[in-house]
């Protein structure tokens, strides 16, 4: 129980992706006995801080062997384990089900933070898939969210008949204004976190997120009761 038990020191970073070097070696200055980093880009910042305190990657949101996090996702080795929530069988399942419910849509854009690891690897995971369900990707790269409008306006112009959100931290940040811009274009959008379907959004496929914090407390669990941190880094899903 926190405070009986356990201590819990958070840090956050809220969108801004140079913050986080500092905040990774902060945490790790406090010797815990394990960190979670939600993310590939918070998880690199912490692994570049320690290589010996666990590391449990709450969401990966990129493939975190092409990052060089861990060696594979069955056998992850090093310090750092989780899970992640990118792939190509998510992101072929999120254009399928765009495709069934606009059965028009040729050219699906992808919004995403153009800062971040993370929503690059929804891009190419995408782009790998698209042609064979008859798609073609444009994308939406958003580095500040004062282009937000613009980033819309532009999906129009180049034919765009259905997004899908990426909802790395920039994104969220502006949830309520991206999903009152999609119902003003007339965009159908599939968002990859259910919580933005729960504010208002039209779709989401993603896991469970309550399900995935006990997943990663699980683990947390695991470490601090000395199993060695040799668990696989399975999908969110």
């Amino acid at each position: 129980m926190e405070e009986q038990n356990l201590v819990i020191d958070w840090r956050f970073s809220k969108g801004q992706l140079d913050q986080l070097p500092q905040l990774g070696a902060e945490l790790v200055g406090f010797k815990p006995q394990c960190i979670v980093a939600v993310g590939v880009a918070p998880t690199i910042a912490v692994k570049q801080a320690t290589n010996t305190i666990p590391i449990v990657m709450g969401n990966a949101d990129d493939d975190p062997v092409r990052h060089g996090l861990v060696a594979s996702l069955n056998r992850p080795g090093g310090n750092v384990t989780g899970f992640t929530n990118i792939g190509s069988e998510l992101a072929g399942k999120r254009l399928a089900i765009l495709k069934e419910i606009v059965s028009r849509t040729t050219r699906v854009g992808i919004l995403f933070d153009a800062n971040g690891p993370g929503g690059v690897g929804h891009v190419r995971e995408s782009e790998s898939i698209a042609p064979a369900l008859g798609l073609r990707i444009e994308r939406l790269e958003l580095s500040s969210p004062e282009n937000l409008g613009k980033t819309f306006q532009a999906a129009i112009a180049r034919g765009v008949e259905a997004v899908i959100v990426v909802n790395t931290a920039l994104i969220v940040g502006h949830n309520a204004r991206i999903i009152k811009l999609a119902a003003q274009t007339r965009l159908p959008a599939m968002y990859t976190s259910s919580s933005s379907v729960a504010a208002g959004g039209l779709m989401s496929f993603s896991d469970d997120p309550g399900d995935r914090a006990k997943r990663v407390a699980d683990y947390v669990d695991k470490i601090l009761k000395g199993t060695p941190c040799r668990f696989a880094c399975p999908a969110a899903d």
